[in-house]
Parts: C-alpha cells; structure tokens; sequence
C-alpha cells in the first residue's frame, strides 16, 4: 500500500489495478445481468465462464466486440493486487478452501471501495486551494490505508458506507475551496438528471457535476476545466474536443464508460481510453 506522502503520480500508480498480481478477483466476485455492457448473467461468488486457469481473460482482447464492453470500463483501484497478495498472503481461491474463496468475494468490493477513497484523498492533497483542509485529508487518508490493512474478517465486517459518509465531508469541502477561485458560474448541478443533454460547447467550469447523470449527454467541445465529477455518470457521454483541463475527481472507470476524441484534453491523472483512436 502507500508509503507515506510520496509523489502524487507514484501513489496513484498503486492505485490502479494490476492484474498480474491479482487472482482474476473482478471476474469473479462481482455480478453482472445481461445487458448491454454484459452478454450474459453471472452471479457474485461465480467465475466468469471466459476466466482461463492462470486468472486471465480468453476473450480479453475481443471484450466489446463480444458483449463484454462492462469489463472494458471497470478498474478495481488497485483492490485486487492488495487483496490476493497482501490480505491473502498469495493465497490463490482456486487452490484453498471454499471458506477462503467465499470470504475473498466479499473482502473485494470492500477494499475497491476504500481505495476509491484513496484515489480522492491523494488527488484532494494536490489542490493547492484546498490547504485549509490538509491536514484532515492526511489524517483521513491514513485512516483509510490502516482499514485497507485489516484482516479477512476485519474487513468484511467493516461499516464502509459510514466510512465513505465521513471522508465525503471532507471531499465537499474540498471541492468547495478548489471551485472557489475559478471564474464563471461555477453552476451547481449535485446529482442532476442531464441524460441525452444537449451541451455542446457549455461552459461548466467550476460546476459542481457531483453524482450527475450525464449518460449519452453531448459535451462535444464543453468546457469542463476546474468541475468537480466525482461519482458522475458519464456513460456514452461525448467528450470529443471537451477541456477537462484541472477537472478533479474524476477516475478512469468514468473516462473509460464515455467517448472522446484526440482533441479532447484531460487532468494528468488519468489516461486516454484507447477505444477512443478507433472511434475516431
């Protein structure tokens, strides 16, 4: 896990999942209904049918084009790797009990949802605006690290949703400092229904984009520099030419889930989907 404040690229590098280090955890613990990001209804608990014996995917490279576009979006934060070789000790499901098995499923979900956090609260600490409240952030984020490091039983017993409850106090005010100093509207659109928008070429810098539904919205060339997108739906929303320059919270499951182009800009935290080159 984190070592300390390091450098911010360094602490979020461990906060993306590695599937090397992890026993295909994702493609077993977590459900899915047939729909259309999956082709077919798997329980939680239940070994995906494409996971092969050495925990990788058989259709890893045909995801979409099989139905599979759900597993294209997910990242587990770096839950996996912690989970099969820090929790487990290495323990691979498949070779030990099927007490250990089970117990792994519902440990997953709960460390991918602390280290969810973490990704918020490391990214929290880079807003020079936000200075006011480092020092929570810090205690909260060290917080969090200590609970990711508790035994099988610990965790799955762990009240996680009052946990997140208390670090999202801290990740309002955040974002209230760092919209601040941003020039404009800074509109506050918290948990809007803007589904299928047309907002082409909006100017939402400094909006509060907060748990908005913004699925198949148009953003084509929107001004998004400065907007807080933690939690926003952003599936088949279009990016292509948007500036989301500075735009915090925002993760690369959600890049992942919407369509850009190379024009559109993003924050330095995350990365470029690589099905938006074919898309162009």
């Amino acid at each position: 896990m984190l070592n300390g404040m390091r450098d911010h690229q360094a602490e979020q590098a461990d906060l993306r999942g590695d599937c090397e280090r992890c026993f295909g955890l994702c493609c077993v613990a977590l459900p899915f209904a047939a729909s259309a990001d999956f082709a077919v209804d798997k329980a939680a608990g239940t070994p995906c049918r494409n996971l092969q014996d050495d925990h990788r995917c058989g259709i890893h490279a045909t995801l979409r084009q099989k139905g599979f576009s759900g597993c294209t979006v997910y990242d587990c934060f770096g839950a996996g790797q912690q989970v099969s070789q820090i929790t487990f000790g290495g323990r691979d499901w498949r070779t030990g009990p099927p007490e250990q098995a089970r117990r792994m499923s519902e440990v997953f979900p709960v460390v991918r949802q602390l280290h969810e956090l973490l990704w918020y609260l490391t990214e929290a600490l880079t807003l020079p605006a936000a200075r006011p409240v480092h020092a929570e952030l810090r205690a909260a984020l060290e917080k969090t690290e200590e609970l990711t490091g508790g035994t099988p039983e610990e965790l799955a017993g762990l009240d996680v949703a009052a946990h997140r409850q208390e670090v999202n106090v801290l990740l309002l005010r955040t974002s209230e400092l760092a919209r601040a100093g941003i020039k404009g509207r800074r509109r506050d659109r918290r948990g809007a229904d803007l589904m299928g928008a047309r907002l082409k070429g909006a100017d939402l810098r400094g909006a509060s984009l907060r748990g908005a539904y913004l699925i198949a919205a148009d953003l084509t060339g929107a001004d998004l520099r400065g907007a807080d997108l933690i939690g926003a739906d952003l599936r088949d929303a279009d990016l292509t030419d948007a500036d989301l320059t500075d735009a915090f919270f925002l993760t690369q499951p959600q890049l992942n889930a919407a369509r850009g182009s190379a024009g559109t800009r993003l924050p330095g935290s995350v990365t470029r989907p690589g099905h938006w080159t074919a898309q162009l």
